[in-house]
């Protein structure tokens, strides 16, 4: 019998008590002061996640750059979320599992676990084989669809020295860099994370934004 995957989520009234938002929040060190402390964050069992709204599923969303274009991709009938299939992204993400954490029986879900779990999450889908840079440009949330309430992101941008990335998942089709006109282009096509996104790539190109 396949084990029951497990989740990190942080219950909503953590981000309502900081101040809830709809789309991107900017103001990044506001929240992650508010997450990354002990007793905040959690593992649960993803179907109970996905089925209760008074908890969001803390999700990296990594969007990588190189020389103004932003790495694109479409979701394969083989990707996880069957919400997003056959939609077009411009991030690299996914839930954070027990097998980022230490195995202290106090555990508390600190900064460096997470960036670890970004790293992990990001080498399962692609093999980025160039040096970057990565800083964190905002939160994320959506409550204006299923998938979204139940789900929040932390946007990260990559800015790569070179376009050396490659595709591990199967899911994964299409890949390629476009420009921001060009995505703009395609932007009914991309899932409601990536149109949120693709509005603010200017404003994260920007220097001085968390790392």
């Amino acid at each position: 019998m396949a084990q029951e995957e497990r989740v990190l989520v942080v219950e909503r009234k953590v981000l309502e008590r900081v101040g809830m938002f709809q789309g991107l929040a900017l103001d990044v060190d506001r929240y992650l002061g508010e997450l990354f402390v002990p007793r905040v964050l959690r593992f649960m069992p993803r179907p109970q996640a996905e089925a209760d709204p008074a908890y969001k599923q803390l999700i990296p969303y990594v969007i990588m750059s190189h020389e103004g274009k932003y790495l694109s991709y479409v979701r394969g009938k083989r990707a996880g979320e069957s919400r997003l299939v056959a939609k077009r992204s411009i991030g690299i993400g996914g839930h954070i599992n027990p097998i980022d954490a230490d195995n202290s029986p106090l555990f508390a879900y600190l900064y460096e676990n997470y960036l670890a779990a970004v790293q992990r999450e990001v080498a399962e889908e692609v093999s980025v084989e160039t040096g970057h840079t990565d800083r964190i440009v905002a939160l994320l949330n959506d409550d204006s669809n299923e998938v979204g309430s139940v789900h929040l992101g932390v946007v990260h941008h990559w800015i790569l020295d070179s376009a050396a990335v490659s595709k591990r998942e199967q899911m994964i089709t299409q890949m390629a860099f476009m420009s921001p006109a060009e995505l703009h282009g395609l932007r009914e096509s991309l899932e409601t994370w990536s149109q949120l996104c693709l509005e603010k790539l200017d404003v994260f190109a920007q220097p001085g934004r968390r790392k």
